[in-house]
């Protein structure tokens, strides 16, 4: 049989200690239990590892053979249980996260930064990524998690809901329909309009609306990201179409943002693997995430009347 690590323990005190009663001591046990555990480790072993001097024990040749093994033995040992403490305490690892650009740049920052402060050694790893790749990535087990606009239809991964976004309309200030609180969607008819794509969900429900009234203006540019469409209304290319985060960062660089009637409400989800337990920084990261998205989706979740968060 194999000796125990603690057999093991009590051999490397005897031979730093020369004597069994000092090891006793430097490990906390009695005298007769560190004998004992001495007496079975050569048993075990099938050879001697200490001869008696008068009071002293001296390793045999087979115990210097055997004593490097057993530090490079107990080093390794150290070293995983470091590591399985700071990983049960969430002070080591890797958290992976996926998103959609406009939630990556308008509600993760906040989420990493208090994940940040709690969880200093784990590395972080964001990647913006359309709602169906991130599905994908937390189903392949190459995300812990993922957070998108809309509902996911991977049935790999579990959808919980985070809160609602609105959908509203950004503006130049010096635009003709500024003047407007709320703007309908027959505001828009003579308006050159500029939206996020048909496969993204802000840009699938706009076009289901559009579709339901003839009149209304045309997509005339068709966009990946909201600070694109941003940058275009900017430029004055159209008057851009967009979630309640991306309305957000269109107000904070100084665009004009009007609510957009009939309310189009959009749901912002957290996506996990289906019948697969969370790690430490995965848990505590989603809490984070909850939080942020309480304080960026609060009061209305979208502009108010006049335009403004």
């Amino acid at each position: 049989m194999n000796p125990t690590l603690r057999d093991l323990e009590v051999f490397r005190a005897v031979m730093e200690c020369g004597g069994v009663t000092q090891a006793a001591r430097q490990l906390g046990m009695s005298q007769p239990a560190a004998s004992k555990m001495l007496r079975q480790a050569e048993e075990r072993l099938g050879f001697q590892l200490f001869l008696r001097d008068g009071k002293r024990l001296v390793p045999t040749a087979e115990a210097h053979a055997l004593l490097p093994e057993w530090l490079g033995a107990a080093a390794a040992l150290d070293g995983v249980s470091r590591l399985a403490d700071a990983l049960r305490k969430g002070r080591s690892g890797r958290l992976a996260v996926a998103a959609v650009p406009v939630l990556a740049t308008a509600l993760l920052p906040d989420a990493v930064q208090a994940f940040r402060a709690r969880h200093p050694g784990v590395l972080v790893s964001l990647r913006a990524c359309t709602a169906l790749e991130a599905a994908h990535l937390v189903a392949d087990h190459r995300a812990d998690l993922a957070v998108i606009l809309g509902h996911s239809a991977d049935l790999r991964v579990e959808t919980e809901r985070l809160g609602t976004s609105t959908i509203g309309c950004v503006l130049p200030r010096r635009h003709a329909l500024a003047r407007h609180r709320r703007l309908g969607l027959m505001d828009l008819a003579d308006q050159p309009v500029i939206s996020l794509s048909a496969q993204q969900p802000v840009g699938a429900m706009l076009r289901q609306a559009m579709a339901q009234e003839p009149r209304m203006g045309q997509v005339v540019v068709e966009v990946s990201q909201s600070s694109i469409a941003c940058a275009l209304v900017r430029a004055g290319a159209g008057v851009a179409v967009l979630d309640g985060f991306g309305l957000r960062e269109a107000n904070a660089q100084g665009l004009l943002v009007r609510p957009l009637l009939p309310a189009m409400p959009l749901e912002v989800c957290l996506l996990r693997p289906r019948h697969h337990a969370q790690s430490i920084p995965a848990a505590s990261f989603t809490a984070f995430l909850k939080e942020a998205a309480q304080r960026a989706l609060a009061g209305g979740r979208g502009v108010n009347e006049h335009g403004e968060r």
